[in-house]
């Protein structure tokens, strides 16, 4: 079993990867991010979509948003979420190297880090391949993850916060000559220790980049934030963005 498909991952440390404050952060891109614009009836796939972090606020926009995930329980907290903001959404369980709807959406995005997840390289190029397949002609694909020059520059220290009820260790290890990264959680809680690692490609803007355009997309381009700004030293986050021609 891959890390991803184990569901107890998802129900012990759901929410501490997808907190309230990440759940404010993304209301607040979706308002204002000039990457995440969506006009009212723009058709939205959210791959990795998660509880919905990103879902319901586009959804709230006027987007018309299908979510897609591997887990089960995250799908159910995605569902709760949207009925609690009165906004409708289509939720598919699926695998993102399989989900294919041809010529469907406008945009398709993944957040945190959602792409990359597999071990086989032509695995994660599948699943570009899908992305493209997904969009209409002059669709978007917008990629956002932590990119190999900013784990580089900031380096992989080992975190300690407090979250409800208890307290969570994060570290993480470069791994493989800088392809492939990890990070090992450690929730402490109730007086148990629980641990659970995530591990998924590095990619520099280049490698990201270049895998777009062998994809088939055109017009790639790379930000460091959701304010649109350069990828450069100051970057926070690697953005990826390419157009189905």
């Amino acid at each position: 079993m891959e890390w991803f498909e184990d569901e107890a991952l998802w129900a012990d440390f759901t929410d501490v990867l997808f907190s309230a404050e990440r759940a404010a952060e993304a209301e607040t891109r979706a308002a204002s991010s000039p990457l995440l614009r969506v006009a009212p009836g723009t058709r939205v796939l959210d791959l990795g979509c998660g509880p919905g972090t990103y879902t319901v606020p586009l959804a709230r926009r006027g987007a018309e948003v299908t979510g897609v995930d591997l887990s089960a329980a995250l799908l159910d907290r995605a569902s709760t979420a949207a009925s609690e903001a009165g906004t409708e959404v289509r939720l598919v369980r699926a695998d993102m190297r399989e989900f294919a709807e041809a010529d469907r959406f406008d945009l398709v995005i993944s957040m945190y880090t959602s792409f990359g997840l597999f071990d086989d390289h032509e695995e994660n190029m599948r699943v570009l391949r899908n992305a493209r397949t997904c969009l209409a002609p002059g669709g978007r694909l917008l990629i956002d993850l932590y990119g190999k020059e900013v784990m580089a520059r900031d380096g992989a220290r080992p975190k300690i916060l407090d979250v409800e009820g208890g307290t969570l260790i994060v570290r993480g290890t470069v791994l493989d000559d800088w392809t492939r990264f990890r990070d090992d959680f450690y929730l402490v809680r109730d007086g148990r220790v629980r641990q659970a690692s995530i591990v998924h490609h590095l990619y520099s803007a280049v490698e990201l980049k270049r895998m777009l355009a062998e994809a088939g997309f055109t017009g790639v381009e790379c930000f460091g934030g959701f304010d649109a700004e350069p990828y450069d030293h100051r970057a926070r986050r690697l953005i990826v963005r390419g157009v189905r021609a």
